[in-house]
């Protein structure tokens, strides 16, 4: 199965619909089992579509140009974790082509006041692998030294959540670099996570942002923050960056993660 993993910074990008083609095309192409998206935003103003998505959500909108590409049917679940720039409800999305069997979304984050950018959520999906119940989740975490919003308690709150599941993936923006010693990532690792980078067969540099982002204005460093952790240990085939100028055209502020386990 591939997966892939991509803070998708939607509807701040400049030729935003030309890019949504381009992620749109490569799924197509790549044929992914699980995609776990952050920074999914929609309008806070705009129609509803069904539920609580509206009609200008960005999975919604990715999954339609995915039909126009006579793709396989992906599914998706999304929820609502914050505001972003006052206008968008920003959250997170598991799109799958296979039938989704559970559906998880909660919070991790201390405080749950959805009008603040530093509330966290996750979303979750589980579905049916071979006979197996596999759980898949998007995530999208705060920082390590944020005093108001604690990472170790994101973290606890996540595996929590998580604990009783047999086999399970957590994909996405864990915002601490994996170069970084003691702090955020090996915090994960210490829970008993096992990074599917480090597990690879095959590897490049593993890098997701490059330079100053929003939320990491100082950075002057590559950095690898973007991760598929899982609670098993795996072998998977390879561990590539994709959406990086060199394997397929930047769409993001963060480049995207692709793993085949």
């Amino acid at each position: 199965m591939k997966l892939l993993t991509l803070n998708c910074h939607s509807w701040q990008e400049d030729n935003q619909l030309e890019k949504i083609k381009i992620l749109a095309e490569t799924i197509a192409e790549n044929d992914y089992g699980v995609i776990a998206l952050q920074e999914v935003s929609q309008r806070r103003d705009s129609p509803i579509a069904f539920g609580a998505v509206r009609e200008d959500n960005f999975a919604l909108v990715l999954v339609e140009e995915l039909r126009k590409l006579g793709a396989v049917d992906y599914r998706f679940t999304w929820d609502f974790a914050h505001l972003g720039y006052e206008v968008y409800e920003e959250g997170l999305a598991i799109l799958t082509k296979h039938k989704i069997e559970e559906e998880y979304s909660f919070f991790i984050s201390r405080g749950q006041d959805q009008s603040y950018w530093k509330t966290r959520k996750i979303v979750g999906a589980k579905i049916n692998v071979d006979g197996q119940p596999v759980s898949f989740y998007s995530c999208h975490l705060g920082w390590w030294h944020d005093e108001e919003e604690p990472y170790k308690f994101q973290a606890d709150s996540l595996l929590e959540q998580v604990k009783n599941d047999g086999v399970f993936f957590l994909m996405g923006d864990f915002n601490n670099a994996a170069s970084v010693r003691g702090e955020g990532y090996d915090y994960l690792l210490d829970q008993g996570l096992y990074d599917t980078f480090e597990l690879a067969v095959e590897k490049d540099s593993g890098v997701t942002i490059a330079g100053n982002i929003a939320g990491w204005e100082e950075n002057k460093q590559d950095l690898r923050i973007d991760l598929i952790l899982t609670g098993q240990l795996v072998e998977p085939q390879y561990s590539r960056v994709i959406f990086n100028g060199k394997n397929k055209p930047v769409v993001s502020d963060h480049y995207g993660v692709e793993v085949a386990i």
